[in-house]
């Protein structure tokens, strides 16, 4: 599934136990809409992994918009994974310091190798 606009889009992948959402482009007020809208769309899974390799751009908006997804995923029992966030987001999770609440992976293989350790325990 593909959702957004010129500036940003969203696609989405589901399996059994993990949503690999992959966002590309700028995350602003302007788009944060089209953002939360992909995030809340997602189905419950153990896994929500959140691809930002592609985005160029995050937002106080988009900052907000993760915090939230957080907080709902983890309410239905699941985990919020943020994957290859771009050198400059990368920036902004460490200065709002959500790098220290949601988990940062350098690469979807790394967060699929913990995803099955997690399992066999």
């Amino acid at each position: 599934m593909r959702e957004g606009g010129d500036r940003f889009h969203v696609a989405t992948n589901v399996s059994d136990h993990v949503v690999d959402v992959r966002a590309v482009g700028e995350i602003d007020i302007a788009t944060v809409g089209a953002f939360r809208a992909a995030l809340w769309a997602a189905p419950a899974r153990p896994v929500l992994r959140l691809d930002l390799s592609g985005v160029r751009l995050l937002s106080a908006a988009g900052v907000r918009a993760l915090v939230a997804a957080h907080l709902r995923v983890r309410a239905r029992g699941g985990e919020l994974v943020l994957v290859d966030p771009d050198p400059v987001v990368a920036r902004v999770l460490r200065a709002t310091g959500l790098h220290r609440v949601l988990p940062v992976r350098e690469s979807a293989h790394e967060a699929a190798r913990e995803l099955v350790t997690c399992a066999a325990a």
